[in-house]
This record gives C-alpha cells, sequence and structure tokens, in this order.
C-alpha cells in the first residue's frame, strides 16, 4: 500500500501507465471531412449561409385542426361517395340485408379501394348511429377532415417557385360551393382554398363529392378568423381581391392577377362581408350583360380563376 501511496503523490515523474493516451497521440485523424465540413473553406461559407437563411424563416404554425366525423346513410348515397373517392373509414351492413345491386356494388367498392373496414351490425344499432334516419341497412362513417393552416398555402407555392394563387370564400355555407371551388382551383394550378372556422362550409361528404376527386390534391385551409388570415396575406406581399358586384373595376382589367393573390368570393346574395371588403386590396366585378344579379361561389371563383391562370402561361 505504501508504494501506492508514492505513486500516486504530487510529484513530478511519470505515473503507473498512460491509458493508451501516447499511443492515441500517435494515431492519424481519420479521412479527411468534406469540404462543407471544413472552417474558412468556400463551401463551408456557402453551407453556413444557407443554414441561417433556413434558421430565419418562421417556423410552420401547424395544421389547421380537424373537423368531426360524419356518417353517409342510404344505399344510393353510400355507394355514391365510395364511387367519388370520399375518404372512409368503415362501412357498417346490416344482418340479413337484403343483398341487391346497391350492397353488393357498396361491398365490392370498399373492398377494392381497401383500408376500409367492413362491419356486420344489428338494425337497432345502426338506428341507434343514425338517430333514426332511413339508412336501408347501409352506412359509411367518414373520418374528420385534416385542415391546413392558411400559411401552408403560401409556404406550399413557395416551395414550388410559384406565386400564390388562393380563393378565400367569405360566408358559403353550401358544402357543394366549396366542392366546385375546390375543383375550379385543381383546375386552373391554384394552391388552395381557405374557410372560416364558423358559419361557413366544410370538407363534408358533400364538399368531397362535388369535388370529383380533386379535394385529395387540393388542400383547404381552415381560418380561426377570415380576416386576421387575408391581413398576414397582405404582410406576406400577396394581393387580396375581393369579388363584389359594386367593384371598382372589371376582373379583366386588374393587374393584380398577374402576381401572389387571393380571391375573396363572398356568399351568393350577400357577398362579402363588411370587414373582409374593407380589408380588400381590390374590389372587382364580373361583367354580366345577361343581366344577372349574382352568381354562384363555384361559378364566380372559376371564371377569376381562369382569368388568373391565363395570365401566368
Amino acid at each position: 500500500m505504501a508504494a501506492n501511496n508514492r505513486r500516486m503523490s504530487g510529484k513530478k515523474g511519470a505515473q503507473v501507465g498512460s491509458g493508451g493516451q501516447r499511443r492515441k497521440g500517435l494515431e492519424g485523424k481519420g479521412p479527411t471531412p468534406p469540404a462543407e465540413m471544413r472552417k474558412k473553406h468556400k463551401k463551408n461559407r456557402i453551407a453556413t449561409a444557407k443554414a441561417k437563411q433556413a434558421a430565419r424563416r418562421p417556423a410552420p404554425r401547424g395544421r389547421g385542426g380537424k373537423g368531426t366525423s360524419e356518417m353517409v346513410v342510404g344505399r344510393n348515397p353510400v355507394v355514391e361517395a365510395l364511387r367519388e373517392g370520399v375518404p372512409a373509414s368503415t362501412l357498417y351492413v346490416q344482418q340479413f340485408i337484403d343483398n341487391d345491386e346497391r350492397v353488393r356494388e357498396a361491398l365490392q367498392l370498399a373492398a377494392d379501394r381497401g383500408g376500409i373496414n367492413l362491419m356486420e351490425a344489428p338494425r337497432p344499432e345502426l338506428d341507434r348511429m343514425t338517430n333514426g334516419l332511413n339508412h336501408q341497412g347501409l352506412v359509411l362513417q367518414v373520418p374528420p377532415y385534416e385542415y391546413a393552416h392558411p400559411e401552408d398555402l403560401a409556404a406550399a407555392a413557395a416551395d414550388a417557385g410559384e406565386d400564390p394563387l388562393i380563393v378565400a370564400l367569405d360566408g358559403v355555407t353550401d358544402p357543394r360551393n366549396l366542392g366546385a371551388v375546390v375543383r375550379s382551383v385543381a383546375a386552373f394550378g391554384g394552391h388552395g382554398v381557405v374557410v372560416p372556422e364558423r358559419r361557413a362550409a366544410g370538407m363534408t361528404a358533400g364538399a368531397w363529392k362535388t369535388s370529383a376527386g380533386t379535394a385529395a390534391r387540393t388542400p383547404v385551409a381552415r381560418a380561426t378568423n377570415l380576416t386576421r388570415a387575408l391581413e398576414a396575406y397582405k404582410k406576406a406581399g400577396i394581393a387580396v381581391v375581393g369579388l363584389a358586384a359594386d367593384g371598382e373595376a372589371e376582373v379583366g382589367d386588374l393587374e393584380a392577377l398577374d402576381g401572389p393573390v387571393v380571391i375573396v368570393v363572398g356568399s351568393e346574395g350577400k357577398g362579402l362581408s363588411r370587414l373582409v371588403g374593407e380589408t380588400c386590396d381590390f374590389r372587382v366585378r364580373i361583367p354580366m350583360p345577361g343581366g344577372a344579379e349574382s352568381l354562384n361561389a363555384g361559378v364566380a371563383a372559376g371564371i377569376v380563376l381562369y382569368e388568373a391562370a391565363g395570365r401566368r402561361v
């Protein structure tokens, strides 16, 4: 023990063992790192600058939330929903149901698509699930729609190197109109649709059907407050154009459609709400020589999208 104590003292001189440190010091440092990782190298400076630029970009705000699940009830509606590709999680079939052509087609469509659970249930259970509606032995469960955030639409356009082309709906409550707008946005190369969270149509099974499958590739964003969402777009350099029967200019004369733009469409009859109308940079009208007082949202959006898309070719 005495010898060991002497070796552990603070006197100068070699200690017992080096733990391999001397041998490690003589070893090489491995292969040369790539240029991007070597300080003072040109590629390293470029990589560092790109990393700093990416860090300055605003972080994504997250999704726009989910809708509520929905039930499609009845043989014809269920078959039509499955034909049109409406998202579905479960097909409920009544026990001992009369196996007619529509029932067979529904089962075949669900099986061909895959990912849809087939559940057999007694009639009282289907009555309870549908609150007594005439389900005719077939019930299709549609999962909640996952909305984007309004900022996601502009970000997707930027990632594609394109000027944003977005449609916002103000007070449109008919899901079929929403589906028609989604279809037009997809047809003319738009980047998505924005809807308010309250008192507005959402992505129901009816909207999915009217979109004719385009809702699968065209995002719909939900805004807690549409006016604030439009103001955020304006701050990002995107022009906000509202459609109004008493607009100051005709849509064909508006140069703003050449660049980044949000087209705001109001409800048929009421048009734009006051706050939304005041937020718009421009208010334009669609000339109607035939004398019609207004167009529904789907038609109006399609006309302006066609005009905007023609200028981007």
